[in-house]
């Protein structure tokens, strides 16, 4: 089961590096947003079991804080 999770969670990394980097024109106040949903889905669903409102709290949490940093 470990595995799995280890295996689903470099999946979602992975795949959120590959997107984000096709967007050269986005703004960084809205590449931080998007970072910061996708690593707080990946971390809502790792500690929730993978429960879908987990990986929603987690995405809606980590967008907000990722809306809100500064460079």
């Amino acid at each position: 089961m470990k595995a799995m999770q280890r295996f689903t969670f470099t999946a979602a990394a992975v795949t959120l590096l590959i997107s984000l980097s096709g967007c050269p024109t986005m703004s960084t106040q809205g590449r931080n947003t998007a970072i910061g949903a996708g690593v707080g889905a990946v971390g809502g669903a790792a500690l929730t079991h993978g429960s879908a409102l987990g990986t929603v709290g987690g995405a809606a949490i980590g967008g907000v804080v990722g809306h809100e940093l500064k460079n």
